[in-house]
């Protein structure tokens, strides 16, 4: 009889440690920048002003909570679904430190204004090569464990995360290409609209790969896990995913619609946007078919309700995604203070929705013991979700409220509204854009006490054993 695999998790712990602190500083700074709007006073020239804060913010949220916790998830997951232990401990933990020295060192640089002005992309060629070699280090001990694999079936979750790897190297390599012209400063390698066109091919994909791609392999792994039913359809899953990772790298160009980019590639952007419901929705029918007989855990279990919760809003994401990339409803909302709310319902409500259910099943695991409080893990999903609906919601109408004002005539055809006067209309919703960030806090704060003292309790009681 074989012995059971022998899983190596110290790096997962890791990475789920500061990936939270991370986040934890992101959604910090993303409260300040939000009373910064809404109370211009606060700006506190040079370093605190939110032209300085909003990359940190992005940075930090994407790079820290995201990239740290889909690491720490990536390793977990690749191993159980390989049946073989991470290929490189070592290499895993040089990795954990470099991730840690760049995400500072990028808060640093940000704070000092050194900034390469590319959303997504503002870092300089310095650190861009960091955080190359941390995905290169990242992607050579997944690609090695998945190769010296014992289990042979790929399951889905496998081909999300390998997605993840390919794409993500492709996409920031490409954008970060440039001219270094000092240390600290270099110029792209594209220039005028062809530099446009390239940093949203990679901007709107590095959506697909970082907050699309990882979140889904997650959801894909951890569902059936906690639900104890088989995924409904592991053929529809695959499906899904070929036919999102072709129709996702044509969309980019819809966030220049109405820009000096060829009319065909907006409408190429356009039309692939609308067509990505299909695979999008794939995976959303797939979760809830793979509840059948089980929707009564979504009042017992406090993992399903993230779960379903979130890929419901990655639903809801991928139908006002492709609304957005019509022309005519781009010229409408686009600039206006509904694109923030479509995108934090991706990240607040889909992206972290699903890792908070992962962490904390990955934690007890590891811990070898049960959630230190359930009611603690409830309370923290009310909470979120409420921060996250009120925050959507609020920008939604602000922006519905913004586009309209902006677009309002005069019968001479001059302007009726001047932009100050739209936004003077708007400052109430950034008020309560604020609230709404304290109670997205305070369901952090629940979990975080709940993540330490699940594990605190899992050392008590092997402290016991020995």
């Amino acid at each position: 009889m074989n012995a059971p695999t022998r899983y190596v998790d110290d790096s997962v712990k890791g990475f789920i440690t500061w990936s939270i602190i991370w986040g934890t500083v992101a959604v910090l700074v993303g409260i300040l920048i939000s009373l910064q709007l809404a109370w211009p006073q606060l700006n506190v020239a040079p370093y605190l002003t939110y032209g300085r804060l909003r990359p940190i913010h992005t940075n930090a949220g994407i790079f820290g909570w995201g990239i740290g916790s889909f690491i720490a998830m990536f390793f977990y997951i690749t191993q159980r679904l390989t049946k073989t232990p991470l290929w490189s401990p070592k290499l895993a933990r040089v990795t954990l430190w470099i991730f840690n020295v760049a995400i500072a060192s990028a808060a640093v640089t940000l704070a000092m204004g050194i900034n390469r002005t590319k959303e997504y992309a503002e870092l300089e060629w310095p650190l861009a090569i960091v955080v190359a070699i941390i995905w290169v280090l990242f992607s050579i001990n997944v690609f090695m464990t998945i190769l010296k694999r014992k289990e042979e079936q790929m399951y889905i979750s496998l081909w999300y995360i390998m997605a993840t790897l390919v794409g993500v190297t492709v996409l920031y390599v490409v954008n970060n290409l440039g001219m270094p012209l000092h240390l600290f400063k270099s110029y792209s390698a594209f220039s005028g609209t062809n530099d446009a066109n390239v940093q949203w091919w990679y901007g709107h994909n590095a959506v697909a790969m970082v907050l699309t791609t990882p979140p889904l392999a997650i959801f894909y792994y951890f569902l059936p896990k906690i639900t104890n039913n088989p995924i409904y359809s592991h053929r529809m899953g695959i499906i899904a995913f070929w036919s999102l990772i072709f129709m996702y790298l044509w969309t980019g160009a819809h966030h220049l619609l109405w820009t000096p980019v060829p009319d065909w590639i907006q409408t190429v952007a356009m039309a692939f946007s609308i067509m990505l419901i299909a695979p999008s929705w794939g995976a959303v029918m797939n979760g809830y078919l793979t509840m059948n007989g089980q929707w009564e855990k979504m009042k017992s279990n406090y993992l399903v309700k993230f779960l379903i919760v979130g890929i419901t809003f990655y639903g809801l994401q991928t139908l006002q995604g492709p609304m957005q990339a019509v022309r005519s409803f781009s010229a409408f909302i686009h600039y206006t203070d509904w694109v923030p709310g479509h995108v934090h319902m991706g990240a607040l409500g889909w992206v972290s929705m699903v890792v908070f259910a992962g962490m904390y099943y990955v934690v007890t695991v590891m811990s070898d013991t049960e959630i230190y409080s359930v009611r603690l893990a409830n309370t923290h999903f009310w909470l979120v979700l409420v921060g996250q609906l009120i925050y959507s919601i609020t920008m939604w109408i602000a922006g519905v409220q913004q586009g309209s004002m902006l677009l309002a005539t005069n019968p001479d055809g001059t302007l009726h509204y001047s932009f100050m006067e739209t936004m003077i209309a708007i400052f109430p919703y950034y008020k309560i854009r604020a609230v709404s960030g304290f109670i997205y806090l305070a369901g952090l704060a629940l979990f975080i006490y709940n993540i330490y003292k699940t594990y605190q309790k899992g050392a008590d009681l092997q402290a016991a054993k020995a």
